[in-house]
């Protein structure tokens, strides 16, 4: 048996390719659809919020935002007790293409899921089960 930390780095290791490959052939560049991701899951973020979320430099997250406006996917609010904070709203437009790409990449990995034996599905929907409670493990939330 693997030891946790090399089944560990299997694991990220495939997950990883998993989600590369079912995201090929985007509509937009991977990170601006994880800020309209944010803003959906999340509701109106800042710039700053969102910078923080995806881990990057607010520098970034602007330049994102800045073609997200201008592309109509997001909308900048206002804030109801800070003037100074700019809340990004996603738009239909961009729910609309997050919803889109979404089930793309949905779309994608059933019929890759359809190309696998009855068992193997069933093995498949174990295993989504068990990284459902390994995810609320790592968030603490077990």
């Amino acid at each position: 048996m693997t030891d946790s930390g090399e089944l560990a780095e299997e694991l990220r290791t495939a997950i990883g390719a998993l989600v590369r490959t079912a995201r090929g052939g985007q509509l937009m560049p991977p990170g601006e659809l994880a800020l309209l991701g944010h803003l959906d899951r999340e509701g109106p973020l800042t710039t700053a919020e969102l910078a923080g979320r995806r881990q990057i430099r607010h520098q970034s997250a602007a330049k994102a935002v800045k073609e997200l406006v201008a592309a109509g996917l997001i909308e900048p609010g206002r804030h109801a007790t800070d003037g100074r904070k700019v809340p990004l709203h996603l738009t239909a437009a961009g729910r609309d293409l997050l919803d889109t790409e979404r089930r793309r990449r949905a779309d994608r990995l059933a019929a890759a899921i359809e190309e696998l034996s009855p068992g193997e599905r069933a093995e498949v929907a174990r295993l989504t089960a068990l990284l459902t409670r390994l995810t609320a493990h790592i968030r603490g939330e077990h």
